[in-house]
């Protein structure tokens, strides 16, 4: 495919490719196949690939000796790569209490954006999200797809503390924090099911990128039954 990238070596065990194009889920498709492909047997030297928006850190279980060489071994498997399908990937439902207990921004949002609270809920929870890349937290999704209605900025000043399950907005995109953590999205409410989870020894983020998502508002009293069940997940 005829796509600019640029290729670097970030240390002495990692490559950074990089694309300059524009972020979409054709975009998504093409990396994760990739991402597939360096993971395969046949690159047994490769430990993990990471991908972002729009690139791929590729880590190495071994000193990169020669970056031209393995830059030209990485060029050739990008230049074999010619694929435009849409990923195939089930729809996993999220459900998501937007009571005022739990989103704490929903206020906010409805002032500056000139939307009711429920036409917030509305939009946010009718949309079919795709994860782009999992960050910033362990299980942490960066979903695409939010409604351009609800586009709002980060907070200027973030909280120092944010309960794991809470469904935030920052700028186009729309997260979940898997983990207690600060954080400068604007939170507009609270899942109670569990997306990061050591103890799943198979899997141990609920999403990966590619995955599709959708939101199923709940009540609180739901959210309420829910939540003291610890062991509670969809897995």
């Amino acid at each position: 495919m005829n796509r600019k990238l640029r290729i670097f070596q970030i240390n002495e065990t990692s490559i950074l490719v990089e694309f300059d194009e524009e972020i979409n889920e054709k975009l998504l498709n093409y990396l994760l196949y990739l991402k597939n492909e360096l993971l395969s047997e046949k690159y047994k030297s490769i430990l993990q690939v990471i991908n972002s928006y729009n690139s791929l850190l590729i880590i190495y279980g071994n000193t990169i000796n020669n970056f031209y060489e393995t830059k030209s071994k990485l060029l050739e498997v990008i230049s074999d790569a010619n694929i435009d399908n849409k990923l195939d990937s089930p729809i996993k439902k999220i459900p998501v209490c937007y009571d005022l207990e739990y989103g704490w921004d929903l206020e906010l949002l409805s002032e500056d954006l000139g939307l009711s609270i429920d036409e917030i809920i509305k939009k946010h929870s009718e949309a079919t999200y795709t994860v782009y890349f999992i960050g910033f937290l362990p299980g942490f999704p960066y979903l695409g797809g939010l409604n351009s209605s609800l586009f709002y900025r980060r907070k200027s000043q973030p909280r120092r503390q944010i309960p794991s399950g809470s469904v935030g907005i920052a700028d186009k995109q729309t997260g979940i924090y898997s983990l207690d953590s600060p954080g400068g999205w604007q939170i507009i409410g609270r899942s109670p099911i569990q997306l990061f989870n050591l103890e799943n020894s198979n899997q141990y983020c609920y999403l990966q990128a590619g995955d599709k998502v959708q939101f199923e508002s709940i009540s609180k009293e739901e959210f309420e039954h829910i939540q003291p069940k610890s062991n509670y997940n969809t897995w």
